[in-house]
C-alpha cells in the first residue's frame, strides 16, 4: 500500500469516527405537536450551553409519538401532552427509571376562523344548524381530543358534535382547519390559538375535567442518557420557563 493509500484509509477512518461522534451526540427529543414553537427557541439555547449536542426534534400527536418509540425508533426524551400517553409508555417500559416530571400546563379552547360571522360564543353554540364541521384531535390518538371529548360529555354536549367533527390527526392539523376556514370550529389549546391569532378567535376556554400537565421524560435505553437528563433539567430552569410562559404555558 503506497503512503497515499494509507493516508486516504486513515483519513477515511477519521472522518467514520467523527461520524459516528457527531450521531452519538445528538439528543432526539420526541415532543408533542403543540411544544413545535417553544421547543424550536429552546433548543439552540440547549445546544450553546452543551457544545457538541445537537438536538433534533420529532413533532406529532403524543400517541404517534409513544408508537414510534414503542417500535424502536431513536428517541432520548418523550414530551407528552397528556398523562395517559405517558402512562402508556411507563406501562410499556419505555421510561427511565424516575426521569418522569410535569414541566408545563396548558388550557382547551374554542376557536373559530378569523372572519367568522356566526357569532359563536360558547361550546352549546356548536349545536346550531350552521354549524357544520368542527375540528377536532381524534379522542383514539390525540391528547387534546381526549381533553375536548371528556369536556363536551362532562356538558352534554358529545352526541350533538360528534357527527359534525372533523377528525385531526394533530391539535397543529385541527389548528389549519380552523385557520384556512374549512370548518366553523375547533378545539385546540390556547398556545395554539396563541400563535395564529391573526387567523382565529378564541371564543372559550373550555374546562377540563383534568387539568392539562404535560409530562417528560427520558427514554429507557437512550443513546445518550446524559443529554437527556440534562434537556430535562435544562426545562425546569427560570429561564426555559420563561420562554415557556412568553409561548402561553403555565407552570405544571
Amino acid at each position: 500500500m503506497t503512503h497515499a493509500h494509507l493516508r486516504r484509509g486513515i483519513a477515511a477512518a477519521l472522518f467514520a469516527l467523527t461520524a459516528l461522534a457527531a450521531q452519538a451526540a445528538d439528543l432526539t427529543v420526541s415532543a408533542a405537536a403543540s411544544l413545535t414553537n417553544a421547543f424550536k427557541e429552546l433548543g439552540p439555547v440547549f445546544e450553546a450551553q452543551n457544545p457538541g449536542t445537537a438536538v433534533v426534534f420529532n413533532f406529532a400527536a403524543s400517541d404517534a409519538l409513544l408508537a414510534q418509540i414503542a417500535k424502536g425508533a431513536p428517541a432520548d426524551v418523550f414530551a407528552s401532552a397528556d398523562q395517559e400517553a405517558m402512562d402508556r409508555a411507563d406501562v410499556q417500559k419505555l421510561l427511565t427509571a424516575g426521569s418522569r416530571r410535569n414541566f408545563v400546563g396548558n388550557t382547551l379552547v374554542m376557536v373559530v376562523p378569523g372572519n367568522s360571522t356566526l357569532g359563536l360564543k360558547a361550546v352549546a353554540d356548536l349545536q346550531k344548524p350552521e354549524v357544520k364541521r368542527v375540528a377536532i384531535g381524534n379522542p383514539a390518538s390525540v391528547p387534546v381530543g381526549r381533553y375536548t371529548k371528556g369536556s363536551l360529555e362532562a356538558a352534554k354536549l358529545w352526541a350533538a358534535v360528534e357527527p359534525k367533527a372533523v377528525m385531526a390527526q394533530s391539535v397543529r392539523q385541527a389548528l389549519d382547519y380552523v385557520a384556512r376556514g374549512e370548518v366553523e370550529a375547533g378545539f385546540v389549546y390556547s398556545t395554539d390559538a396563541a400563535i395564529m391569532k391573526d387567523k382565529v378567535k378564541v371564543v372559550a376556554t373550555v374546562p377540563t375535567e383534568t387539568p392539562i400537565t404535560y409530562p417528560i421524560a427520558s427514554v429507557a435505553g437512550s443513546p445518550n442518557p446524559d443529554a437527556a437528563r440534562k434537556f430535562l433539567d435544562f426545562l425546569l430552569t427560570p429561564a426555559s420557563q420563561a420562554v415557556l410562559a412568553r409561548y402561553g404555558f403555565s407552570k405544571p
